[in-house]
């Protein structure tokens, strides 16, 4: 008997749980949340998607009873459950994005829960403005460099229920905040997807332990790779962006369109290992225990093996 806390199950095991279950989405589809780089296809969606959206969907449904069950038991009448709230979280580059894509295209599907919304924490970030007052426009995307007040208003605002919650924008190209806003109406999921979405609550000035945004998860996943590879990654990301969205004369990056290719790959390199390679070091890695499920991937951008927590 294994005296772990965690099931670990390689690809082929996983798959092996909903081998007959039907694959809900189309190619198109699939191609549609694909993000830049990422190497996504039915047999992935099949293979490692599939079951966790039956999973999530098992937790969701059963934390439903449970509400129900706990307002019997106190004798109150039983207003509409809170959403189930699960949060992903991972590196850079890694694929967490096109991960809480996907999970929201196959979890609208199951009729139990049809309403499902995606928000990043990418909207919380300070403003360039206040970021560069402060001296942290170089750590963007480090955990000082959100607005966690505000983050953690707005997860608790989801998780009591309330009509309307409303999330800030972020635009990539512009690279800052907006002055626009997506709302959300007593959705049944919702997922939360950042790098920090698993950073331990911070001590107050008083010493009291605060509260972590992740106290209000239902679920959380982390998607996992080893650091190498996910450096490689984000170079050859770059290395697109630099054909495409950089070229955009809106783009705040669009310097680096005009760099040659050499000199693209020592930039991304340059900001990987000064920016985001410490924060994943530093901020990131650590959180992964925090995680109810981690996604590992290999070079390839596959996921090998899923490792669950125990309940």
């Amino acid at each position: 008997m294994s005296d772990s806390p965690y099931v670990e199950l390689t690809r082929e095991d996983w798959a092996a749980l909903t081998e007959t279950q039907r694959q809900p989405l189309t190619a198109a589809e699939v191609a549609r949340v694909r993000g830049l780089g990422d190497e996504l296809d039915l047999e992935e969606v099949r293979q490692v998607y599939l079951p966790l959206s039956s999973l999530l969907s098992l937790h969701s449904r059963h934390v439903g009873e449970l509400h129900r069950e706990t307002e019997a038991f106190l004798g109150r009448p039983q207003p509409a459950r809170t959403p189930f709230v699960i949060g992903i979280a991972g590196s850079v580059a890694v694929g967490k994005s096109t991960t809480a894509r996907l999970l929201r295209e196959l979890l609208s599907r199951w009729p139990q829960h049809p309403r499902v919304e995606l928000v990043t924490t990418d909207g919380f970030l300070l403003s360039n403005a206040e970021l560069a007052r402060r001296g942290l426009l170089e750590r963007k995307g480090f955990p000082e460099s959100y607005d966690r007040k505000a983050l953690l208003r707005f997860v608790i605002a989801v998780k009591s229920g309330a009509d309307e919650v409303r999330a800030p924008v972020y635009s990539h190209l512009a690279y800052d905040i907006t002055d626009s806003y997506v709302e959300l109406h007593r959705p049944d999921i919702v997922l939360l997807e950042g790098l920090n979405v698993l950073q331990p609550a911070r001590m107050r000035g008083d010493g009291r332990p605060g509260l972590a945004i992740s106290d209000f998860f239902d679920f959380s996943i982390f998607v996992d790779a080893a650091a190498a590879d996910i450096r490689t990654w984000y170079v050859e990301r770059f290395l697109r962006l630099r054909e495409t969205a950089f070229r955009d004369p809106a783009s705040y990056f669009r310097r680096y369109g005009e760099l040659q290719h050499e000199e693209a790959i020592a930039t991304a390199e340059s900001v990987w290992d000064t920016i985001n390679g410490p924060n994943l070091v530093e901020n990131i890695a650590p959180t992964r225990g925090r995680a109810s499920l981690v996604l590992r991937k290999s070079a390839d951008h596959a996921v090998r093996w899923v490792r669950l927590r125990k309940l």
